[in-house]
Order: structure tokens, then sequence, then C-alpha cells
């Protein structure tokens, strides 16, 4: 099985930041490496594994955000096969900022799920009240503005590989620097 062709169906996540942790990582594109942005000022921590969508442009002009609910953390910059289930709408002081939520595929305990109506109800408000917590002693506004279905999931990651395919391309994007 060949998971990295069945896009958008299985993503190839990377990621930044494991579950557990109150460092927020990124990736430097450019430099190809992983930075150290910032210590969460908040008594809060990630609570679940988060990173990005290789081969996208999200509107942000960074790569799609991805959350993996998975059983054990990871690591900086392991890559994991993940099916996406839904996704939740943001908005923060850069604008929409929408991000896929998805279960790994090689965890026998998330594997199985195929949508949000899958997830605990429970688990997807504890999503909710980090980001709506997370920046609050970094005095940065962010707006939770609900969770979108997995059909919803699957057109914003077609829109964000097509961006970034133009982008590799050399071509503008036909919606501007905001796109789908």
């Amino acid at each position: 099985m060949a998971p990295v062709q069945q896009f958008p169906d299985v993503l190839e996540a990377v990621i930044e930041i494991p579950a557990g942790s109150r460092n927020k990582y990124e990736y430097d594109e450019h430099h190809d490496v992983f930075r150290l942005d910032r210590v969460l000022s908040s008594a809060v921590y990630y609570n679940f594994d988060y990173g990005f969508i290789e081969g996208t442009r999200a509107d942000d002009g960074d790569h799609t955000d991805v959350m993996v609910l998975i059983a054990q953390p990871t690591f900086t910059g392991c890559r994991i096969w993940v099916r996406p289930v839904g996704g939740l709408a943001m908005r923060d002081e850069h604008g929409d900022d929408f991000k896929v939520l998805g279960v790994a595929i090689g965890d026998p305990l998330w594997a199985h799920l195929e949508s949000l109506a899958d997830v605990s109800p429970h688990r997807l408000v504890e999503i909710e009240h980090f980001f709506e917590t997370y920046k609050l002693l970094e005095n940065k506004a962010v707006e939770v503005l609900g969770w979108q279905s997995r059909d919803r999931a699957l057109e914003i990651l077609r829109a964000d590989r097509a961006r970034w395919e133009r982008e590799q391309a050399g071509r503008p994007d036909p919606h501007g620097a905001g796109g789908a």
C-alpha cells in the first residue's frame, strides 16, 4: 500500500508538537529545521499530536495544520499516516485558521474512527477548550468557530494541495492570498 497516493483520504502528517508538551515548535520550511517558537504562557498543554500536511498551502501561508489523535505521543519530526475525520474552524490574529482533525491509522485504538461522530464529544470539547485558552496570557484573541465535517476537511485539503501545486509551478493563486 502506498498511502501517499490516497490523498486526501490518507495524509502524511509531520509532527511538530507531541501531545503533553507546552513547547510550541514550528517547522522552518526555508531552513528545513524545527525551531522552538515559544513556551505556552497559559497553564495548558497540547492534548493531541500537532503538525502539518506536507505538500499543502493553507490560507495563512503555512502548510495545512493537523491535530492527530493517537494513544501515545510521538516526537517532533515524526511522520504518521493519518485519516482525516473532520476539522476545527478558527480565527486568530492572522485570519481564518482551519485545523484538520485526524486519527493515526497505525494505532488500533484510533484507526477505526471515520468521522467526528466517532470521536468522544468530551474529547472534542477538550480540544476546543485548549484553543480557546492557549493564547490568553499572550493577549492574543482566538475565536473557535466550530467543528466541520470530514467532507469539509477533505474539500479544504484539496484546495490547499491545489494552492501548493500552483505555488510550486510558479503560478499565482487565482483566489489571491486567501485562497479557498
